[in-house]
């Protein structure tokens, strides 16, 4: 007889719902010939988002230059490029030896909660959240504790709240600027004040920056890193979203700040670089040519451009919708749109998301997947062409129409977390 093979306990508190157990349900009813519209990941090129020629172009030049390793924390072009990126958007202090690629943003975020944490530790992170960061605390050994992001202050980071939240188990801030969920972006009045508690503490900031190249309204966006002073800041980035190449597996992130204190830090996060020995090796050898040609994004989310064109789309549309409102997103992929559940009897966003799913077959991702504590938002991706969206509003408001769920759901889904 067999004995059970169970899972690491580290894994019990761990989700990341964007690809769970209704994005299964959706290739079950794909495998069974039904087409499903896909809005809850930001993948640009499935919505015939073209990458730029200069990238195709340099892939096809490195190709054969592209079989051997690199060095861990990457081709020396490829930080070379980065590093000039980094001073462009006013990060003044980073170096080749504090840049490190990575197989997407995800990698390295994992990557410098390990070498951070230990456990107990605690990272405040926003709420809602992009559900990896709260997985790879979680994963880390560590304690994820979520700072509130307010609605009826454009989805800003509510400054007391995190500075309520401070505890002497605290090492760190996660600030994901602009926001993935709700596509908001932060002034620098409000990034100034969560510097300043950083310093207050001695804490760690680890700012998400992945769609600073997809702000729109004649917005700009500035890097926490251009402010922080000597205040230690990772910056994440990459070219997936910016560039459409979310297949390329193409990230990095940028170490600032700390002087020699950091040195153990750094040590550990160069021990996890050469554990796997390198990153893509072919998708670093377009980074150079990527970040030297912002032509095609530019296109993208000016007015009349794709991207900005879908945003208003979804935003109008969206807003006509009884009982569902929603804010604008100013930059990044996303919408955050709320239900009004003295409107619609929905306990239960996951079933929500569902039975959409199943009887419309548009594939969205519920709040509570992003840490947000009640089942009254969901996250919708813009990316379908102007026609696509309207079918999609269609669609979400004659399923709003009759749609409610018993109570009864409710107290099934508090006995199974009880």
């Amino acid at each position: 007889m067999h004995r059970n093979i169970t899972k690491s306990k580290r894994l019990q508190q761990v989700r990341y719902d964007i690809k769970g157990k209704i994005t299964t349900e959706a290739e079950r009813m794909e495998d069974a010939g039904i087409p499903i519209i896909k809005l809850n990941t930001g993948n640009p090129a499935q919505f015939g988002f073209e990458t730029p020629a200069s990238v195709v172009n340099s892939l096809e030049r490195q190709l054969p230059l592209s079989a051997a390793y690199s060095q861990s924390r990457g081709l020396w072009e490829a930080r070379e490029a980065i590093v000039a990126y980094s001073r462009s958007k006013g990060i003044p202090d980073v170096r080749l030896d504090r840049v490190y690629t990575g197989n997407g943003v995800s990698e390295m975020i994992l990557m410098s909660m390990q070498a951070l944490l230990n456990p107990g530790d605690e990272i405040l992170v926003p709420m809602p959240d992009y559900p990896l960061w709260t997985a790879a605390v979680r994963l880390s050994d560590g304690k994820a504790v979520h700072y509130r992001c307010d609605e009826a202050s454009a989805w800003f980071p509510d400054v007391a709240d995190i500075r309520a939240k401070v505890t002497a188990r605290t090492r760190g801030i996660v600030i994901i600027n602009p926001n993935n969920p709700t596509g908001a972006l932060y002034p620098d009045t409000l990034l100034r004040d969560i510097v300043q508690i950083a310093e207050e503490h001695g804490l760690m900031l680890f700012s998400d920056e992945i769609y600073d190249r997809l702000v729109m309204d004649g917005l700009s966006h500035t890097s926490t890193a251009a402010l922080a002073g000597d205040v230690p800041v990772i910056t994440y980035n990459g070219l997936s979203k910016s560039h459409q190449i979310c297949g390329y597996r193409c990230g990095w992130m940028t170490v600032s700040g700390g002087g020699e204190g950091l040195r153990e830090y750094l040590e550990g996060l160069d021990v996890l670089s050469s554990m796997r020995l390198c990153s893509n090796v072919l998708s670093q050898s377009v980074i150079k040519a990527a970040l030297s040609d912002s032509a095609g994004t530019d296109r993208y989310i000016q007015p009349g451009g794709r991207l900005y064109e879908q945003r208003q789309c979804a935003w109008e549309g969206l807003n006509r919708i009884p009982g569902v409102s929603v804010l604008k997103s100013r930059a990044g992929l996303y919408m955050f749109p709320r239900l009004d559940l003295t409107r619609h009897a929905i306990y239960d966003d996951e079933q929500f998301v569902l039975d959409f799913l199943r009887e419309k077959h548009v594939l969205l991702t519920h709040g509570t997947a992003y840490q947000w504590e009640q089942p009254d938002h969901f996250r919708i991706v813009y990316l379908p062409e102007v026609n696509q969206l309207r079918d999609v509003v269609e669609r979400l408001g004659d399923f709003l129409e009759t749609y409610s769920q018993s109570p009864k759901i409710y107290r099934q889904k508090i006995q199974k977390t009880t």
